[in-house]
């Protein structure tokens, strides 16, 4: 594995074009069609629910390119966490993970770009806590510790780290 310096991302699975367009996208996003590179990115997560998990990542690195979020990923990273948060979805603890580390991870930068459609995301989380039947302990933990999370402005107390995280291992 060759050391380039920076984090190499799964991208393989993409043509020559695509990967060239989303390698260019990471070094420096103003010399992308954003809007493209938005697209591609959700519809390889829609294919390819555990692309998403990698979809998060590039979103994340290129948000972070400029040091501020950038409009034209805020509506596709929406669309997969919605799509995240679907009953289907929430069946399977890996996509709840990945839902999950998302939101912690560009769930407050993404409220501040749109706080009605997070508002719609955690309510139908909230709902799918609530009366989903079926849902795994660690999914139904997860759930509510995002929930907890939010609720608190984004912010983990050391109590609620500990409670969360210890029942984990447990």
């Amino acid at each position: 594995m060759g050391e380039t310096g920076k984090e190499e991302y799964k991208i393989q699975s993409f043509d020559i074009e695509t990967q060239k367009l989303l390698k260019t996208a990471l070094k420096d996003p103003s010399n992308v069609d954003l809007d493209k590179v938005a697209n591609v990115i959700v519809d390889q997560s829609l294919k390819d629910s555990v692309f998403s998990k990698e979809a998060g990542r590039i979103c994340y690195t290129i948000i972070q390119v400029n040091n501020m979020p950038m409009m034209a990923l805020v509506n596709p990273v929406y669309d997969c966490l919605f799509r995240l948060a679907q009953h289907d979805s929430l069946q399977k603890e890996e996509e709840v993970d990945c839902l999950v580390l998302q939101l912690h991870r560009i769930g407050e930068q993404l409220e501040k770009m749109n706080s009605q459609r997070m508002d719609e995301l955690f309510s139908l989380l909230r709902d799918g806590f609530l009366l989903q039947e079926g849902l795994s302990s660690l999914s139904q933990l997860l759930l509510l510790e995002i929930i907890e999370f939010r609720a608190a402005d984004w912010k983990m107390t050391d109590a609620a780290q500990k409670y969360y995280y210890s029942e984990v291992t447990d």
